[in-house]
Order: structure tokens, then sequence, then C-alpha cells
């Protein structure tokens, strides 16, 4: 009975996708990320701070820290909080770096059009 038990749960496991897909904010961006000194990186070229409390999510959608992302050059969606500091930040998977257009700047987030239940972007 055990055995027929582990074997529909592997059978299961091997039907469902490796992983879920995440879900991005109307007003997530899309960047480039370095962490060089945290909180200093640089987005897109540019200096930024990450926010007191920032979250970096891993591909898995784990929390890394940034001091062991230092140097990387990282395909990433983000947040900003109202200082214009990092709040939350994706590195992405290569599917997701995949769905295209996808917003870098705020202009293009507000005159382009996001369907929130397929993730995707559209330019009007």
């Amino acid at each position: 009975m055990l055995r027929c038990v582990a074997v529909l749960l592997t059978a299961l496991a091997a039907t469902l996708p490796a992983q879920a897909q995440r879900v991005f904010q109307s007003t997530a961006l899309r960047g480039e990320l370095i962490v060089t000194q945290p909180p200093a990186a640089l987005l897109n070229g540019q200096a930024v701070r990450l926010a007191p409390g920032a979250r970096i999510h891993n591909p898995s959608n784990m929390i890394q820290l940034s001091g062991s992302l230092l140097g990387q050059k990282l395909a990433v969606n983000y947040t900003l909080d109202p200082a214009g500091d990092l709040r939350d930040v994706w590195i992405l998977t290569d599917l997701e770096l995949a769905k295209k257009p996808w917003p870098a700047t705020p202009e293009q987030a507000r005159t382009w059009v996001f369907d929130s239940a397929t993730q995707q972007w559209s330019k009007p």
C-alpha cells in the first residue's frame, strides 16, 4: 500500500510544473541590477540604494541576501519605494525574462497595458 502511494506521489510530482509562475505587480519595472556595496547598487548603470527592509527574491522566489550577490549582473523586475529606493527585487528566470515587452521606465508602465492574469504587457 505504501509503495503504491509513493509511486502515485512520484507520478503526480512529475506532472507538476517545476516552478509556479510568480505574479508581478503592474508597478514592477525591468532592469539590470549590480549590487556593489550593500545597500548601494547600480540599476541600469545608475546609482541606487536598497530600501531598508528591501526584499530580493532569487529565481526560486526565496529571499536572497544582497551581500551574496556582489558584482553579479542580474536581470530583474523591481519596484521602488516613495523615496526612489529599491523595495522589491525579483531575479528573473529565463522564462520570465522571455516575457516581452516589459516596461523599463515608469513612463512605459503608464502608457502600456498590463494583463495581470497572463502577466503580459502590450503596447498601445
